[in-house]
């Protein structure tokens, strides 16, 4: 049989369905879908991901933070969230680092973002005294305890961070990259050396999401912890080391437990494969995966702070968490 050649149309043709590299974030709409999944969870609606009265009530407190990000993240001017300088953009791009990197200076503006996230949950604080005090002890730092809490925040250090400080600072700060990165060339930025960290802005992933639809059909996507960008890394495969060799799997057991072998099985909805921990053996991390093709509105960030029952888990057996999640912060003790 004569293979037909493709002519070079054909061929460019061909991009378009191949596996989208980068997913930019959807700016306008991904903190309000995070406000409703945190709430869906903290009511205890997501099969898969149990959630217990105390931790309920701390992802009732971060979907109000959440709502607050998607309040300002569409109503403060659009040049509190303007790019660095286009040659500036090319040239990192051009050496494979990330365009907007949360190392260095970062633009002032974020405390913009920082005040009115404040200003957003002041009606909450007025019948919170526990929040009314938090917001009281923020507004209280001055400069130079504000920009040291956010370098910490986004260098992932837990010493000298106040823990019911820093998901205040982390939460301005993700809507300072996410609302900048959704205004990049997805199809212009590269990846970098490693591709463990976030091509965009060069943070952790927070964890990681199978998607379902389109090009990204059944493809393994990290997504970034502070910027919401995501990137494509193919599964089985240890989103710490790269590692291929000794990655397992480990989930809670549905509540009623595992249907019998001679039960039908459904491959989709399957509460035990919502939230998985990938486990490597050869450096002893794990980082949270969900599927979307057992649950469709799987969100990233909020699953990982609702499935706290899984870290336990996972930490009993003796793996480290990769990463944290800039809406939970422990002491450093």
């Amino acid at each position: 049989m004569v293979q037909r050649l493709l002519q070079p149309g054909e061929i460019e043709s061909l991009d378009h369905t191949a596996i989208p590299r980068l997913l930019l974030p959807e700016a306008r709409s991904l903190f309000s879908a995070r406000a409703a999944r945190l709430r869906q969870l903290a009511d205890n609606q997501i099969k898969g991901i149990p959630v217990g009265e105390t931790l309920s009530g701390y992802l009732k407190m971060m979907a109000a933070l959440v709502d607050a990000q998607a309040a300002v993240a569409t109503t403060l001017p659009a040049d509190t969230y303007a790019l660095p300088d286009a040659a500036g953009i090319e040239l990192a791009i051009d050496h494979h680092m990330p365009p907007l990197p949360v190392s260095g200076q970062r633009p002032a503006s974020w405390r913009r973002v920082f005040d009115a996230i404040l200003d957003q949950l002041d009606p909450l604080a007025a019948s919170q005294p526990q929040l009314a005090a938090v917001l009281a002890e923020l507004r209280a730092l001055d400069s130079a305890q504000l920009e040291g809490c956010a370098d910490a925040v986004l260098a992932e250090l837990t010493e000298g961070v106040h823990p019911l400080h820093a998901p205040f600072v982390a939460a301005a700060l993700q809507v300072m990259w996410t609302k900048r990165a959704s205004q990049l060339d997805a199809q212009r930025v590269q990846p970098l050396v490693t591709n463990t960290l976030c091509p965009v802005c060069g943070s952790h992933p927070v964890a990681s999401v199978i998607r379902i639809g389109g090009q990204s059909q059944g493809y393994r996507y990290l997504q970034c912890a502070c910027c919401a960008s995501e990137w494509h890394m193919v599964r089985v495969k240890c989103t710490t080391c790269e590692s291929t060799s000794k990655i397992a799997y480990q989930s809670i057991e549905p509540e009623g437990g595992m249907p019998e072998p001679s039960e039908p099985v459904n491959k989709a909805n399957d509460p035990s494969k919502v939230a998985r921990a990938e486990t490597c053996d050869e450096c002893h991390t794990y980082r949270k995966i969900f599927n979307q093709e057992h649950d469709y509105h799987v969100e990233p960030l909020a699953d990982d702070l609702a499935s706290l029952a899984l870290d336990l888990l996972v930490g009993e057996a003796g793996y480290a968490r990769a990463s944290g999640n800039p809406l939970l912060w422990f002491n450093a003790e």
